[in-house]
């Protein structure tokens, strides 16, 4: 579950990195939103006690399926009637985040050539100098 869930959101992480325009912008613009699925995931609290539109929201991002993932794997099997149909939905689980992982990876590559794209020698540079800045 662990390694399924790294393949379905580490594209993500790479195109929400590849689209902030510097570094301090990324704690901003990339952890909000997360924070935000975390809220509504089902992490803290039952994902059945939301607003039914909210479950729909929740579920279409693999940060909910990757925690039902692991609430299936650590929990006790009577733990499942808290869950969204009160059940793990394992195969359910392993398609949306396998599907994840296939849309990641063939996007990534196509988002990131364009950001290659519109880069120059000069701004490689001077990211590369700005960066060195808060290392030294």
């Amino acid at each position: 579950m662990i390694v399924l869930g790294l393949l379905a959101a580490m594209p993500i992480g790479i195109v929400i990195g590849s689209l902030v325009p510097n570094t301090q912008k990324v704690s901003t613009w990339g952890m909000l939103p997360i924070l935000v699925l975390a809220g509504i995931s089902g992490i803290f609290f039952p994902l059945s006690q939301l607003w039914g539109w909210l479950q729909v929201v929740a579920q279409v991002f693999p940060m909910y399926w990757i925690s039902l993932g692991m609430r299936s794997a650590f929990l006790p099997d009577d733990a499942a009637v808290l869950e969204v149909g009160e059940s793990w939905r394992t195969l359910e689980t392993v398609g949306v985040l396998g599907a994840w992982a296939v849309v990641g990876f063939l996007v990534t590559p196509v988002v990131l050539r364009r950001m290659a794209r519109r880069t120059s020698g000069s701004q490689v540079e001077a990211a590369r100098d700005a960066a060195l800045q808060w290392v030294r």
